[in-house]
């Protein structure tokens, strides 16, 4: 029987041309008790994009017909770019006009048409939806005098939804609603669709999370089957299992995370020794219970990661794992896999080794604790945790070592302002604080970016099938129009030689600098997607050439494959056939990663965003110190201190006509000369809220004319919280600012 691999491998052969299906009959000689299944395995390949069948119903291959897979990325504005499969391909745009009925994340085939821009783009048109992702949307029903349609939340979706009022749910126009696609979008008509729930009113507590977990589709609760599985395979530790581990229960070990943090996948422990530190990170031991294939095994793939939604956790795994017998609870024995690694003062790996353990947590610490002993000698603290005050100035002075060493070989120190969003029990935000960035996340960040690439240098030396988490350079696309910015404030990156270092030289430069944190973002922006492959392409951002995910096995499904493949080399078990069923898995589970992943990500930025436009609701009216973050065409962005951002549209300028200079990225009016830049100071007072779509409108407070001849960056006073966290109103002569 003709088999996938074979009947690809024939069609990859330089003397191939098209074949219709009876031809292919023929040559491959097919007789009729096989011809059934053939068919089958032509039709799966051709849904899954490996065959394209022509107009001519001719089978072929799509790279040999010059066709690119990939997954299509959707602009508001109407077009779109692919992000090919192929690892290193170029980003392809695609007009409106040639997406063809392509959706946002649609998995897709696009052919090359031309390149624009002197070469620097090539341009392409979308020939088929390999894969509809998008089943259901959530959207806002919308009943007009001669249609019915649902405007989807996600402006990224930008075809409305055809839908009939639904005769047994109870629907109001402004509702929001989930529709599920029954006829997909083509080159002349817009999808159809059919309302299968009724979220509520929007403003509704909770329904901002219900949303954002409906709009993305986000699993909520385990199976029956998977729960069951969980449930047996959280059992304590048998001694049986402890002797076939080396015993760590006496070795001197903590946690350091987050106040409510529940999933502790990682300890960590250090001693001198005489040429440095003796540091071990040891991990929860996740695929000792979570066997290949089993349902939990296939629940986790199909979730890739876990999805931190402010005040909510949907867990990769049941929490009878994720919380218990795979968390690294202090006083209880766990499983573990253990990296013990011996750096010396110039932050070199000089020696390490991998094996499993069973490990016994001395205290769960957290960051808070960690930082207050290090940063402020606290006395109570230091009593409390007087055996383990010597460790943490210990990890302290490594840490500063392992991160010098980083920062030398160039890699890249993005320090944004992380928004913590703190809520009341119904959900509702109450207040936005800066996330602290102590020298207790620090450290724990240095420690498992070191055991992370000591693991993928050591497997990959071994030639084993792995995820590498791959970080590639920018293209020249994307080169161009950061240098575009850079040249404004006196900076170039040279393409031909492009390092980490490059970056990191300019990140450094700008520190202090109005621009600062536009810059970094711009920077940021510039920088493909960090994903997961088979490939060991290395990872630019930590200047790496081999990285992977090994220390979250709890929350991140790519974790758990590397501790599978690790599992097997340790115990001896990686034979040829094992090596090949997970050589040939490896493509998939990047793929299926790394789009988990950042549709994660964007459930999590969507809620934030909705959060803080929900925090500044009750703000209407009034007046912030604000700092310009950049600078377009249609107006200008206004940052507040607690990283609430929103636009001050140039149609609410009205002292004067403002002309966009795209050399200088200013704003500057035609007749006053009044020139708005990236960094200065403005007055500006909150005049539009649209929750629903987390958008923020200001406007600013003209100047009087008693303030017309100061400087504008003059110094202000600056708004007070109350006890409760919230804003002050504003007083005669003051300016409020919100959380501190």
């Amino acid at each position: 029987m003709v088999n996938k691999e074979t009947l690809l491998a024939y069609m990859r052969q330089d003397t191939y041309r098209p074949l219709s299906y009876r031809e292919l009959l023929m040559v491959l000689e097919i007789d009729n008790d096989e011809e059934i299944k053939f068919s089958k395995l032509l039709g799966r390949l051709e849904k899954e994009g490996e065959i394209l069948r022509t107009r001519k119903n001719r089978y072929g291959l799509p790279e040999m017909m010059k066709l690119i897979k990939g997954v299509m990325r959707l602009s508001q504005r109407g077009y779109g770019i692919l992000v090919p499969d192929d690892p290193g391909g170029a980003e392809i745009f695609v007009y409106g006009k040639n997406l063809n009925g392509a959706m946002h994340n649609d998995r897709v085939m696009v052919r090359l048409c031309q390149t624009s821009h002197g070469g620097e783009r090539p341009e392409g048109e979308v020939v088929r939806a390999i894969e509809r992702v998008n089943k259901t949307l959530v959207g806002t029903y919308d009943k007009g005098k001669h249609a019915i349609q649902v405007i989807p939340d996600d402006p990224r979706q930008i075809y409305p939804i055809y839908v009939n009022r639904p005769r047994k749910l109870k629907v109001q126009n402004g509702d929001r609603v989930v529709v599920a696609i029954t006829s997909w979008p083509d080159k002349n008509k817009l999808p159809e669709g059919r309302i299968v729930e009724v979220l509520g009113n929007p403003g509704e507590p909770g329904l901002d999370v219900e949303v954002v977990i409906r709009k993305h589709n986000l699993r909520v609760d385990f199976a029956p089957g998977v729960v069951k599985e969980a449930q047996a395979a959280a059992r304590p530790v048998s001694a049986e299992e402890i002797s076939k581990r080396r015993d760590l229960r006496d070795l001197r070990m903590v946690t350091i995370d987050g106040e409510d943090a529940k999933d502790l996948d990682d300890a960590v422990s250090i001693s001198r020794i005489a040429n440095g530190y003796r540091l071990g990170v040891h991990i929860a031991d996740v695929s000792h219970y979570v066997r290949e294939d089993s349902k939990l095994d296939k629940e986790a793939c199909a979730r890739g990661t876990s999805v931190y939604l402010v005040d909510k956790v949907l867990p990769m795994l049941p929490r009878e794992l994720s919380n218990d017998i795979c968390s690294l609870n202090a006083g209880a024995d766990r499983l573990a896999m253990s990296c013990i690694m011996d750096i010396n003062f110039n932050g070199e790996v000089v020696h390490y080794e991998l094996f499993k353990s069973v490990i016994r947590v001395n205290e769960r610490m957290t960051y808070t604790a960690v930082n207050r002993i290090l940063t402020q000698d606290d006395p109570d603290l230091k009593e409390r945790y007087r055996d383990l005050v010597e460790d943490f100035h210990m990890m302290k002075e490594l840490s500063d070592i392992v991160r010098s060493a980083r920062l030398k070989r160039g890699v890249l120190d993005f320090d944004f302002p992380e928004a913590k969003i703190i809520t009341d029990e119904k959900g509702v935000p109450i207040d936005i604080k800066i996330r602290e960035h102590g020298p207790g996340e620090m450290l724990i960040e240095d420690f498992m970016i070191k055991a992370n690439e000591t693991v993928a240098e050591h497997l990959n030396r071994m030639h084993m099938p792995l995820l590498y988490r791959v970080h590639e350079k920018p293209d020249e696309d994307a080169l161009i129009k950061l240098n575009k910015v850079l040249g404004v404030f006196g900076h170039k990156v040279q393409g031909d030689k492009l390092e980490p270092m490059t970056f990191q030289r300019i990140l450094t430069d700008i520190q202090g600098r109005p621009e600062e944190q536009m810059i970094s973002l711009m920077v940021l922006r510039s920088m493909k997607h960090a994903r997961y492959l088979p490939q060991p392409l290395g990872h630019f951002g930590l200047a790496s050439r081999f990285y992977c995910h090994f220390t979250s096995p709890i929350r991140r499904y790519p974790d758990l494959i590397v501790h599978r493949v690790l599992s097997h080399v340790l115990d001896g078990s990686m034979n040829e056939r094992r090596r090949a069923a997970l050589e040939s898995k490896m493509n998939f589970y990047g793929e299926h990663s790394t789009f988990q992943e950042i549709k994660a990500e964007e459930a999590e930025r969507d809620l934030v965003n909705i959060k803080k436009a929900q925090f500044m609701q009750k703000f209407l009216g009034e007046e912030f110190e604000a700092r310009v973050s950049s600078v377009n065409p249609f107006g200008i962005f206004v940052a507040l201190e607690n990283t609430i951002e929103g636009l001050v549209h140039i149609s609410s300028i009205t002292d004067d006509y403002y002309e966009f200079n795209d050399r200088s990225f200013t704003l500057r009016g035609i007749h006053t000369g009044r020139t708005f830049a990236i960094g200065d100071e403005v007055q500006v007072k909150l005049v539009r809220v649209e929750v629903n779509e987390a958008k923020i409108d200001f406007e600013l407070v003209e100047m009087t004319a008693a303030d017309s001849g100061e400087k504008r960056n003059r110094g202000r006073r600056k708004a007070q919280t109350d006890k409760s966290g919230r804003l002050g109103r504003r007083k005669q002569g003051s300016t409020p600012k919100i959380g501190v």
